[in-house]
């Protein structure tokens, strides 16, 4: 399972994100090719290497022309008068015009000329972007993943101002800027296979900020109501850390209170901010990896019976009888016996519960007299039964994984010997057929 791991000591952002994400090993090419699939015009992507207390990292920007605007379609009329709009709020850095957290906070923290073209933007209702989305030629995943954020985002919104969902108006969070946020991380997402995302705990920053309708805390009401059962540390950090846009990110694709599992990282990147933070590099780190497989430790009792006076003709059916007691493996070993006679010495791997099952089953198979116990222990790798396909027909094979990733493929014997007595082939040609199939 592919996990996306958010490491968001200086908080969390949408420009931010995306940065991060390219510095990941998504191209601008690609993010552009796959955003040019939306009705929306008017932009250039850049990004540049930047170097943040001595750590290069991606800045992403979007540049926006002076009269760019969505393209969408309204799929309904606009609102009456009267009717209340939810507006992203907007907050500003100490001497700087006022901008949407939503787009232009801490990370999101474009140039304030940027915030002055983007006010300009057409506003856009939930409904309309929704629609535009539905109807794109976005990858599967992109577009799950992009109509999820805006859906929490108008959601959060809507509970904010006490409104429906779909009479949500965003005004920052519809500029075209924002817009090319929100689904640039959604397609880089898709992009790197991303199954899983998980998030560090988070820091809420500190302090009040003018906004469109005045003076409001930070984080603003729309964040607080977005990370809802996340873990935050309250009072960390100077300013807005945690934007709407950055919080709808992980409220749409992280799951709240969960713990990142061990995890195999293969690749590390860092996206930047504008502004310089006082105590701390203006920086989100994300981790690309898989989860590292643990070893599983249980304890055993491992019953050893000696024998060399019986036919070995019995010893297949003592060895399934031992196996239908309850054993959870069971085999011969050759020995050389007292009076140099060769003989066998049988083994049970039992749980406790099952002991006198199994013993039972040995002393009334086998011509042993006495049996011995001892507490072992086991380090077991996960595992997991598939089924392939095979030029020969179906089989299932069992896949275990070592903590440092190795895979150990077994086709299951039974499996193939019924497979090959049917299509005629040696055994050995359809096992190593199940093998290819399973690894790849």
């Amino acid at each position: 399972m592919r996990i996306l791991y958010f490491d968001a000591f200086a908080g969390v952002s949408g420009d931010m994100t995306v940065g991060a994400l390219l510095g990941l090993g998504v191209s601008l090419d690609q993010l552009q090719s796959e955003l040019a699939k939306l009705p929306v015009s008017g932009y250039r992507l850049r990004a540049a290497t930047v170097l943040v207390h001595g750590i290069a990292a991606t800045k992403f920007d979007v540049d926006i022309d002076a009269d760019a605007a969505p393209r969408t379609e309204s799929v309904s009329q606009p609102d009456a008068g009267g009717v209340p709009e939810a507006r992203a709020h907007h907050h500003s850095d100490p001497g700087q015009q006022a901008h949407d957290s939503a787009v232009h906070g801490h990370g999101d923290d474009r140039p304030a000329a940027s915030a002055s073209r983007a006010s300009r933007h057409a506003h856009s209702h939930y409904r309309d972007i929704r629609a535009m989305l539905e109807a794109s030629r976005l990858r599967d995943g992109a577009k799950r993943r992009a109509l999820a954020i805006f859906a929490r985002l108008a959601e959060a919104e809507g509970h904010v101002h006490g409104m429906a969902v779909d009479d949500v108006t965003f005004h920052e969070v519809g500029a075209v800027d924002s817009i090319v946020d929100i689904v640039g991380v959604a397609i880089a997402m898709d992009l790197l296979g991303v199954e899983r995302v998980y998030t560090s705990t988070l820091p809420l920053g500190s302090g009040l900020v003018r906004a469109q309708h005045g003076v409001i805390p930070v984080p603003g009401p729309a964040t607080v109501e977005l990370l809802r059962g996340f873990a935050v540390r309250a009072g960390d950090g100077t300013g807005e850390l945690i934007t709407p846009t950055g919080a709808a990110i992980l409220a749409a694709l992280a799951t709240p209170g969960e713990a990142v599992p061990p995890l195999r990282v293969d690749a590390v990147g860092y996206g930047a901010g504008s502004r310089t933070q006082p105590d701390r590099p203006n920086l989100l780190r994300l981790m690309l990896g898989r989860v590292a497989p643990e070893v599983q430790r249980d304890e055993l009792v491992d019953i050893a019976a000696t024998i060399d006076d019986a036919n070995p003709e019995l010893y297949a059916h003592a060895l399934e009888a031992v196996m239908a007691s309850g054993a959870r493996d069971a085999w011969l070993v050759a020995a050389q016996l007292k009076k140099q006679r060769p003989g066998v010495v049988l083994h049970a791997l039992v749980e406790a519960a099952a002991q006198e099952a199994v013993a039972a089953a040995i002393l009334r198979e086998t011509t042993a007299i006495g049996l011995r116990f001892h507490t072992v222990q086991r380090v077991v790798l996960p595992r997991r039964q598939v089924v392939v396909e095979t030029p020969y027909g179906a089989v299932q094979v069992k896949v275990a994984q070592a903590p440092d990733g190795t895979l150990n493929v077994a086709p299951e014997y039974e499996d193939c010997r019924r497979v090959a007595r049917q299509r005629g082939v040696a055994l050995k040609t359809v096992y190593q057929a199940a093998i290819a199939a399973a690894l790849r």
